[in-house]
């Protein structure tokens, strides 16, 4: 069923400089290529599936990284360029000058019958968002889609192209879209934007948007939905767990609040008095966890799913996949969820204890010297790293996280979570730790994430004070 279509790969072998051109048309596996990566004082490396191979011993120089440059688009804000009519991507490496020391050559290509496992979903007109890691295909289903929609169901199909990542460089988009249109975005910044004025100006159907990632990108995708366009889109997270407690995202799937129970209640539903529940219905109707090239995860009920995962009640997921003779196969199972929430108390846990693993946290734009304080004040389980790929939380501050620099970028890519700090001081601090480390007993772990959520999720303004009238005043 899944057909890779013709990827131009000679025409990204012509921009790279003649040495290693020859060099990499000799390997067995070229047809496998992944990326190219050349660094200046570095040599030149290909990417298979199956590792990385050093292609000469020659190292990088200016010359070879200007010959690239010289024969490829113009780089956007956020460092990436492409090859007109081919969905190759050459993103670039930059030093504190702006001069460009490394590129990465990546080769593009569409697939089809990827989104044969969720076609009659797509064609339900109901509102899609796929969650996955880096890598895993949710592009290249959002992709084919688009050309879906467009072409079979014959409908109003937008594309919401940021760094011309779904149809390619120039003003031409790829034919892996079909008949679907495409509006550029020129800064990922401007993306939330061009969102709505594709609704307001050119009447879809269907809007299809790639990599929602932040807080004005989520309420447009909101506006999108209320006026009854559907909208089939990513966003950063490998499952719906992850989401829901992402604070900038949540709102994607209804957002999270803290409600308190009476006495009587709290009885009946066997809770603690505070509990989170879901604040708003969900902007997408169903969650595509994408595990593989013929595997997915579905959850076609998200506010079901969402309460379910809250109170840590077993919600019904849809198992797909691929037989080796292209059936799609479908099985309904029961998922339980440990993460987000609890209902019962459980007994401390201390640090010290094998069946907890410390936390690998990489602070950008965090004081370095109170963390650590504040860690072991706290005795939470925590390690701080400076290897980005080995680390399981990347914590920032408010600040940082809105102006995106490359560091959360990368983050980003990664599926890594991310918690952005209202404020660099201890008690934030405190906050985050006992919210996200091992350590401490899920009562606690809830108690914790509440009280970030009533005051702003994480990363939102505190709510000013009123001040009581004066008497007679």
């Amino acid at each position: 069923m899944r057909q890779v279509v013709a990827d131009k790969l000679d025409a990204l072998l012509e921009v790279l400089p003649p040495h290693i051109r020859e060099l990499l048309t000799e390997q067995a596996r070229i047809n496998d290529l992944l990326e190219v990566v050349m660094d200046l004082g570095a040599p030149p490396e290909a990417r298979f599936p199956q590792g990385e191979v050093i292609i000469s011993d020659k190292e990088v120089d200016q010359h070879d990284i200007a010959f690239v440059v010289g024969r490829i688009g113009e780089f956007t804000s956020d460092n990436r360029a492409g090859i007109e009519r081919t969905l190759h991507r050459i993103s670039a490496m930059r030093n504190r000058r702006g001069t460009i020391v490394g590129l990465t050559c990546r080769v593009g290509r569409a697939v089809f019958g990827m989104v044969d496992m969720i076609a009659d979903l797509i064609e339900s007109g109901q509102n899609i968002l796929l969650l996955g890691r880096p890598g895993v295909g949710k592009t290249t289903m959002l992709r084919e889609s688009a050309r879906v929609l467009a072409d079979s169901a014959r409908k109003r199909v937008v594309v919401i192209d940021t760094s011309n990542e779904i149809a390619g460089d120039g003003d031409i988009p790829h034919p892996a879209i079909g008949h679907a249109r495409r509006m550029q975005v020129p800064t990922p910044e401007r993306q939330h934007s061009v969102m709505i004025e594709a609704v307001e100006n050119h009447m879809p159907e269907v809007i299809v948007i790639d990599e929602i990632g932040t807080e004005l990108e989520a309420q447009a995708a909101r506006t999108i939905a209320e006026r009854g366009v559907q909208l089939i889109g990513t966003a950063h997270g490998n499952n719906l767990e992850n989401l829901i407690l992402n604070p900038t995202l949540s709102d994607l799937v209804g957002g999270t609040q803290s409600v308190t129970l009476g006495d009587e209640e709290a009885r009946r539903r066997h809770t603690q008095k505070s509990i989170l529940e879901r604040k708003a219905p969900p902007t997408f109707d169903v969650v595509v966890e994408i595990l593989g090239f013929y595997r997915v995860s579905v959850h076609t009920d998200v506010q079901e799913a969402v309460d379910g995962i809250l109170t840590r009640k077993p919600t019904r997921t849809e198992s797909r996949w691929v037989e080796s003779n292209d059936e799609v196969r479908k099985e309904t199972v029961l998922s339980s969820h440990t993460g987000a929430a609890t209902a019962q108390e459980e007994e401390l846990v201390p640090p010290s204890s094998p069946r907890d693993r410390a936390v690998k946290v990489f602070p950008f734009g965090v004081n370095r010297n109170r963390l650590e304080t504040v860690a072991r004040r706290e005795r939470t389980n925590i390690q701080i790293v400076d290897d980005l790929d080995a680390s399981d939380l990347f914590l920032t501050t408010r600040t940082h996280y809105r102006r995106k620099p490359q560091r959360v970028r990368d983050a980003e890519a990664l599926g890594i979570p991310i918690y952005a700090l209202k404020g660099n001081d201890l008690h934030q601090m405190r906050q985050c730790l006992h919210a996200v480390a091992p350590g401490l007993s899920r009562s606690s772990y809830v108690h914790q994430l509440q009280e970030l959520l009533n005051e702003g999720k994480g990363e939102g303004e505190k709510r000013p004070r009123t001040k009581s009238p004066r008497r007679g005043g």
